[in-house]
């Protein structure tokens, strides 16, 4: 399938839709079917009206008695609505998002990083109509620029060279198109679900160690993501296990009560691989689908709270076998290369399995994506592409490259379909 193709269905979410409509015809009634089932009801509906005509009442009293039934209900739901208002609203059912709004937050949440380099490939593109040398030389630069990495920009600029000589392209014109294909395949390398998360199976507890330096959105991403599992049905319990800095317990535990989740704590200054301990029993006792571990942050360079960090994961690992089953180091966005030397030391120390880059929607380097993945190779399993509650969004490569050539692609995507 092309690019294209598997980014228009991605945008619109047609493939959905289609399987939606197919599943409702095969699921219709033949017509003799239906048939039978008028037949059944005007039966049905005959037989209703033999015994409403078996009681008579006076218009007076069938009045007084509905009055009485209606007063009986409404009384008897409000109180059981004032009763129960926290289950209530915990159990409203959340509209799943659909595959455009969560493209969109993609394309709002990058509008920094594309105001700057798609306004420099743009000015580039109309500066130079011919494909050439200079023009890739140029190219690279804006690349670097918006920290795509020194590597990434090499292969992509490799990978360009033989596209172009292979099609025989002159001009610039749909130059972007390729940009973003080739992109999108160095992103994903030939592995799928490289963004799912490792969730247990049904019965059995999935427990994610978060880590990171001070500073990043750690406490609030592990809000968020509690608030993204509770909307899928799993029950989840938090572990505050970032005991060192002051108001992080407290901080954790605004962040439970706001997503309706039990926080495990101890007093600050605790041994943070105790507070871990009494999570894990606690989350075994009461069934939870997901604990997720707040830690200290942490500076990449102090030995003393690394080697902590690593007694966690031992502790975890001896009370569940193959658990953590995510390390996910959170990375502020904004940091650019810095991020890079946290990413590499933190995976040296912890095994890191994914990155949740926060703060993506307040940096115009958001290249920087494509640097830890080639680079380090782990996978950005989230992104932050906001303040709200739903802002952290699973990463998408596609929908991450529709978000910085957005204006581009939709141009060649209307001319592809006209």
């Amino acid at each position: 399938m092309s690019f294209f193709k598997r980014l228009k269905e991605k945008l619109m979410g047609s493939t959905e839709e289609e399987k939606l409509k197919e599943a409702e015809q095969e699921h219709e009634l033949p017509e003799e079917d239906e048939s039978e089932l008028k037949i059944e009801d005007s039966s049905a509906v005959s037989v209703e009206e033999e015994k409403i005509e078996e009681v008579e009442v006076t218009e007076e009293e069938a009045i007084e008695e509905i009055e009485t039934v209606i007063e009986e209900d409404v009384d008897s739901k409000e109180a059981d609505v004032l009763e129960n208002v926290p289950a209530a609203i915990e159990q409203e059912p959340e509209k799943k998002p659909s595959a455009w709004s969560i493209t969109q937050k993609f394309k709002m949440g990058l509008a920094k990083t594309r105001d700057s380099f798609t306004s420099k490939v743009n000015d580039l593109v109309a500066r130079y109509r011919k494909v050439d040398e200079d023009f890739f030389e140029e190219l690279e630069e804006v690349l670097l620029q918006a920290d795509v990495g020194f590597e990434t920009v090499m292969e992509l600029m490799d990978k360009l060279r033989f596209e172009v000589q292979r099609k025989n392209i002159k001009d610039t014109e749909g130059i972007q198109a390729i940009i973003s294909e080739k992109l999108v395949e160095i992103y994903e390398a030939g592995e799928e679900d490289i963004a799912t998360l490792n969730i247990q199976p049904a019965g059995e507890l999935t427990v994610i160690l978060f880590v990171g330096v001070n500073g990043v959105g750690k406490t609030t991403t592990i809000g968020k993501l509690a608030h993204r599992l509770k909307s899928e049905g799993k029950s989840v319990i938090l572990a505050a296990g970032d005991t060192f800095r002051a108001g992080a317990i407290d901080q954790l535990q605004v962040w439970g009560d706001r997503v309706g989740c039990e926080v495990i704590k101890q007093s600050e200054g605790s041994d943070p691989a105790a507070v871990i301990y009494d999570a894990i029993a606690a989350a075994k006792k009461r069934g939870a689908d997901v604990l997720i571990c707040d830690t200290a942050g942490r500076l990449q360079n102090k030995v003393n709270l690394m080697k902590e960090l690593e007694k966690v994961h031992r502790v975890i690992s001896r009370e569940i076998p193959n658990a953590p089953h995510e390390v996910l180091l959170a990375l502020d966005a904004t940091t650019g290369q810095n991020a890079l030397v946290q990413a590499q030391t933190f995976k040296e120390a912890t095994n890191v399995t994914g990155i949740v880059l926060t703060k993506l929607d307040g940096t115009a380097k958001g290249g920087i994506v494509l640097a830890i993945r080639n680079k380090l190779h782990i996978p950005v399993k989230f992104v932050g592409l906001g303040e709200k509650m739903d802002d952290l969004q699973p990463f998408d490569a596609e929908r991450y490259v529709y978000g910085l050539f957005a204006e581009g692609l939709e141009k060649e995507l209307k001319q592809i379909e006209d």
